[in-house]
């Protein structure tokens, strides 16, 4: 399922007198449960995940910065601005590189390595899991 609509959905739980929703669609079923003031989702089916990018992972040289929570990755700081970093840029240790956006909190994101960024591995507005490689620095 989507991402942007199953915060949508989350958003609507939240908002509502619904205790709880459970949605099946084809990538598979989803649960969202109103406990008090928290709103928490859970899939009851995982999707199936693509072995392509993960064959390909191995194959990057430099540092991997990886994203050091699950969230919704962003490049700038709001949809029209300029995104923090591409690639080339010469960067240095505790520049801000990019936001993850967790629970509607915005946590900038630091590069905790100085040098050159020489890949973008993940596109604005996609979701990323903890641990996932971000971008590549050498």
């Amino acid at each position: 399922m989507d991402l942007r609509k199953l915060k949508t959905l989350i958003d609507l739980v939240s908002e509502s007198n619904v205790s709880e929703l459970e949605i099946t669609e084809a990538e598979g079923k989803v649960r969202i449960v109103k406990s008090g003031a928290q709103v928490v989702a859970a899939p009851l089916v995982a999707a199936p995940v693509a072995a392509a990018p993960v064959a390909a992972a191995p194959a990057e040289t430099g540092h991997a910065v990886q994203s050091p929570m699950v969230g919704t990755f962003y490049r700038a700081s709001s949809p029209g601005a300029k995104p923090f970093v591409e690639v080339g840029d010469t960067i240095k240790e505790g520049d801000t590189i990019c936001i993850i956006e967790a629970m509607k909190i915005l946590n900038e994101i630091e590069a905790d390595k100085s040098g050159t960024v020489t890949k973008i591995l993940v596109d604005n507005g996609q979701a990323v899991e903890y641990g996932q490689s971000l971008f590549i620095i050498e």
